[in-house]
């Protein structure tokens, strides 16, 4: 918003100040969840038949609540999902213990991108619905760049290398 109001201030009849912005994103949470949707919905790779979400601990979601909670794992289970997880030291191995290994790279690369290129942990929100549509927002330029090179036949999906200057 600074760099807007500093440079391209005679480009927009108003523009809100920080506190107006963060009202519209915040209430911009649904949209951009719908667009997320509707861009991974038109990939190739919607139709695959195992989705990867890591749980490794990101500043942004590692609360104690979070990790206590059972209402998560409930509706999981009423929706049909299945989360695996590696065993942790000491548990007995868990199923899908073989699918872990070589998704290990594939996982850090999604969550080096989120932290790394697209700065996830430098979010500064101050508030859960804060912290969700900037995760949001995260999420929909990584989903628009997996839509575009899908889109173009690039082999890579997930490379963002194209959009970092």
């Amino acid at each position: 918003m600074r760099h807007a109001r500093a440079h391209l201030g005679h480009l927009f009849g108003y523009l809100p100040l920080q506190p107006g912005y963060n009202k519209r994103l915040r209430n911009a949470a649904g949209l951009i969840t719908t667009v997320i949707r509707t861009l991974a919905v038109d990939t190739t790779l919607w139709t695959d038949d195992v989705w990867v979400v890591d749980s490794t601990p990101v500043e942004c979601g590692r609360s104690r609540e979070t990790a206590k909670s059972k209402d998560f794992e409930t509706d999981l289970d009423r929706a049909g999902i299945e989360l695996l997880r590696p065993a942790r030291k000491g548990e007995p191995e868990r199923p899908g213990a073989r699918l872990f290994k070589p998704l290990r790279q594939t996982i850090e690369s999604i969550n080096q991108t989120l932290k790394g290129q697209l700065d996830l942990e430098h979010h500064g929100a101050r508030t859960p619905t804060g912290v969700i549509v900037r995760v949001l927002q995260r999420i929909l330029a990584l989903t628009a760049a997996i839509w575009h090179n899908d889109k173009t036949g690039q082999p890579i999906k997930r490379s963002l290398t194209a959009y970092d200057h």
